[in-house]
């Protein structure tokens, strides 16, 4: 499969804990699906300090893994509040 757009998509959406409304990246998100994985390069601002975890509520949103042999973050289901 290809690998994801070098230029990357233009819209910017901030993602937040779904448990304590912590706001957790800014991610360049491309397309009108739902938030399913978050390639790094596309993170414009990180608030997390452990990858994957939030730091108010330390629970589990994410896990890291490759796509399409690219670093991303997997998103756990039901975890990620996107605006």
């Amino acid at each position: 499969m290809a690998k994801p757009s070098a230029k990357g998509p233009v819209k910017t959406v901030q993602i937040y804990c779904e448990k304590c409304k912590f706001q957790l990246l800014k991610y360049r998100k491309g397309g009108k699906g739902a938030l399913v994985k978050c390639f790094k390069t596309r993170i414009v601002e990180n608030f997390t300090i452990d990858e994957g975890v939030c730091p108010s509520c330390e629970s589990q949103f994410a896990r890291s893994t490759l796509i399409r042999g690219t670093p991303a973050l997997k998103i756990v289901g039901g975890k990620v509040n996107v605006k």
